[in-house]
């Protein structure tokens, strides 16, 4: 459990470090090449407000009134930019092309890059490494290109490293995580051994008092004879002595003290034969219990503990159940080596709440009618701890007017 506990922590607190990592560099990712675009689109306005050409130096300076930020220009910007420009007819066809400004692409290549632009019917957009934009003019259309392979290089080396040093980063976080999370969670381990050391030596102490009152309860018994006083001492006696096992069985399950085997199970045949003492418990009690049991399904696991089971959710489906209602173990193949059983009973009205509280110990949805069954309210408890150790799955979840306990086993 504690194992379980330590590794919960790590993968909490790894996976919360590593969303917060994505979001922030994916932020910080998405707002370079944001801003790249950004930039383009300035230089693509002024170029397009300028006919295809840069201004002249004396308004270098002046940023277009309706630019976006980022169109501002510096003494370098006509040399550093690569760009190309196109004209097109009002009809959409091309009739110009300037590659005077770029030399990565030939015109024949502009020329098919600015026909790709007009059949899109976009005013602006990307194509590949080129950002354009469209305007209209009194003969036409002016398509502008600017290239923006190095931004975008950048970007990508960028993204690449960032991401490289944030796992990194990661994964020295991690390893330091798993080294010092055992200092993290060791008040939660110490609690959880004091609790252990606690049930285990409250056990064995219940239990020198409960023979002393069995012994006197058979001295009474020989020098008065029996009587319902000594017969209630009996049961009492009974009742706490198989509420102590239980929670010793319980403490051994869920801190890995007991190891379960793990052998080949005949589960059809260990079902119908633990479900035929129900049967009859259930007709004594007005109840018809039902069994749809599929042939030869084996499973791995401790025969011992898969018996104890099935009887706890046989026996708590009988007791809750009440007069004339009924029951049904069903059980059936689950892939190549797995399989799934269930067990339903009616109610006398639909479940209410939340139904995994009742794999809780001592949860008792209705306690009036627990006290009468006997029940610990600890039988739930020790069948979610027995399919935990076998790595399974034990869930309740209402159907109809009833509750049915599904356990998968792989």
């Amino acid at each position: 459990m504690i194992e379980r506990l330590q590794r919960k922590f790590v993968f909490i607190a790894m996976g919360s470090l590593l969303l917060v990592m994505v979001v922030v560099l994916g932020a910080v990712n998405t707002v370079n090449f944001h801003q790249i675009n950004e930039r383009a689109d300035g230089l693509l306005r002024i170029l397009s407000d300028n006919g295809g050409k840069f201004p002249a130096s004396s308004d270098k300076d002046k940023p277009p009134e309706d630019g976006p930020p980022g169109a501002q220009m510096n003494e370098e910007t006509q040399f550093e930019t690569r760009y190309f420009t196109a004209r097109a007819s009002s009809g959409g066809t091309v009739t110009q092309i300037d590659t005077g400004h770029v030399a990565a692409i030939s015109s024949a290549e502009a020329k098919e890059m600015a026909e790709q632009a007009l059949s899109s019917g976009r005013d602006s957009g990307t194509i590949g490494v080129y950002r354009y934009l469209r305007t209209e003019q009194n003969d036409g259309s002016l398509l502008v290109f600017v290239d923006c392979r190095n931004q975008f290089e950048t970007a990508k080396s960028f993204l690449i490293a960032s991401f490289g040093i944030g796992l990194a980063s990661l994964a020295v976080v991690g390893l330091l995580v798993a080294v010092l999370s055992r200092k993290a969670i060791r008040p939660v381990v110490e609690s959880i051994q004091k609790q252990k050391r606690f049930i285990a030596d409250a056990g064995h102490e219940i239990k020198t008092p409960l023979s002393i009152i069995s012994a006197n309860t058979d001295v009474l018994e020989l020098q008065q004879g029996k009587s319902e006083w000594t017969d209630s001492i009996r049961r009492q006696v009974m009742r706490l002595g198989g509420l102590v096992e239980n929670m010793l069985a319980l403490s051994r399950l869920e801190e890995g003290g007991r190891r379960l085997s793990s052998v080949p199970v005949p589960l059809s045949a260990l079902a119908a034969e633990e479900a035929e003492p129900f049967r009859t418990l259930a007709a004594a009690q007005g109840c018809r219990l039902e069994t749809d049991i599929g042939p030869d399904i084996t499973v791995k696991g401790e025969p011992g503990s898969l018996r104890q089971l099935i009887g706890i959710l046989l026996d708590n489906a009988v007791k809750y159940a009440g007069g004339g209602k009924t029951i049904r173990l069903n059980l059936r193949k689950n892939g190549k080596s797995g399989a799934v059983l269930e067990v339903y009973n009616d109610l006398d009205a639909p479940p209410q709440g939340d139904l995994s509280r009742l794999f809780d110990r001592f949860y008792r949805a209705d306690d009036s009618r627990e006290r009468r069954t006997g029940g610990y309210g600890i039988g739930l408890s020790i069948a979610a701890a027995t399919a935990a150790a076998h790595r399974a799955t034990l869930c309740a979840e209402a159907r109809g007017c009833g509750i049915v306990f599904t356990l998968v086993l792989k």
